[in-house]
């Protein structure tokens, strides 16, 4: 293909002039294309980034989602484990210590914070510094609260080995046999069956057929068995020591005789309607230092968590006494 050639029309000598191309035209044509060039590469490339995802922002994209993902199952489970926790203190707090007579540990020492500010200095200058800090925090916390708890419960240890009698006295059963119990009515205000007027129920209901075993509900000393006249019916009671006392009432009949030493799981007398009664039931009271507490909450040894806070929640129901 022959060589485009350019001409020029020469307005002084009124002639068609061939154009002669020098080095330095030839070098403003290439520049000139070449500019043009970088500018629509910048215009495309500023279009597809500004609309378009390259395949890394993508993947990018992807990672950050699943770390956002994998965060919130992080908080859901220290949720999770907190509540866990929670119900291990309390059942050490308002259960365990109570019993060796220790004081519960303070809410302070409890939740104590973890080291301190200078603690999470490495963790400055990341984008999400405060999230991540945030979650390191909790993770301490809890971290903190599990060695406290820890902790007490090698103190409980302790106590337990040293006081062995004290713990087979402690009325720590349910009083009836398993499966058979059924708590009607709980500790505290409840309606009364003959009265039909609120009065404090000192003790806890369990409604069984007559003739179900009663049993000792820890080792200890019988001080009644007899027929009570002011409603208690054919009653027992028990004086386990180190403060307890335990009393069953409204027995069809006896199994032991006052001044019997008992052992816990002992069969004591057998369930009826004997007193103030309007059926088949057992009424179990526990006397702490003299004064009565609710029953329910010394059944831990015959109970799982999720048993426990079964009887808790149906015991601490308003509804109508047997007794």
């Amino acid at each position: 293909m022959s060589k485009k050639i350019k001409y020029k029309f020469n307005t002084k000598s009124l002639s068609v002039e061939k154009v002669q191309e020098t080095f330095w035209d030839k070098i403003k044509k290439v520049l000139r294309i070449s500019l043009a060039g970088l500018i629509f590469s910048v215009i495309v490339l500023t279009i597809g980034y500004t609309f378009f995802e390259s395949p890394k922002e993508q993947m990018l994209r992807r990672e950050v989602s699943q770390l956002e993902f994998q965060y919130d199952i992080a908080h859901e489970r220290i949720d999770k484990l907190n509540k866990v926790l929670e119900d291990i203190q309390n059942r050490d707090d308002h259960i365990y210590r109570v019993i060796f007579e220790a004081d519960p540990i303070p809410r302070t020492v409890r939740e104590a914070a973890y080291g301190g500010a200078e603690h999470y200095t490495d963790l400055r200058g990341f984008d999400n510094a405060e999230l991540i800090k945030g979650l390191h925090e909790r993770i301490d916390k809890l971290a903190r609260q599990l060695y406290v708890q820890s902790k007490s419960y090698d103190e409980v240890f302790e106590m337990a080995k040293n006081k062995a009698d004290m713990l087979a006295s402690i009325p720590a059963i349910i009083p009836i046999e398993r499966g058979k119990e059924r708590v009607i009515s709980g500790f505290g205000y409840r309606i009364h069956p003959i009265y039909k007027t609120m009065r404090m129920h000192r003790g806890v209901d369990f409604s069984a057929p007559t003739g179900t075993p009663i049993y000792a509900t820890g080792n200890g000393t019988v001080t009644r068995a007899e027929r009570n006249r002011h409603g208690y019916g054919i009653m027992v009671k028990i004086d386990h020591g180190y403060g307890y006392r335990t009393l069953y009432a409204h027995m069809s009949r006896l199994n032991v005789s006052t001044g019997q030493e008992v052992k816990r799981g002992e069969i004591i007398g057998y369930v009826g309607s004997t007193g103030v009664s309007t059926a088949p039931h057992l009424h179990y009271e526990v006397i702490r230092n003299g004064r009565h507490v609710n029953p329910v909450t010394y059944f831990y040894n015959d109970l799982t968590p999720e048993e426990f806070e079964y009887i808790i929640e149906k015991a601490s129901r308003i509804n109508q006494s047997l007794s």
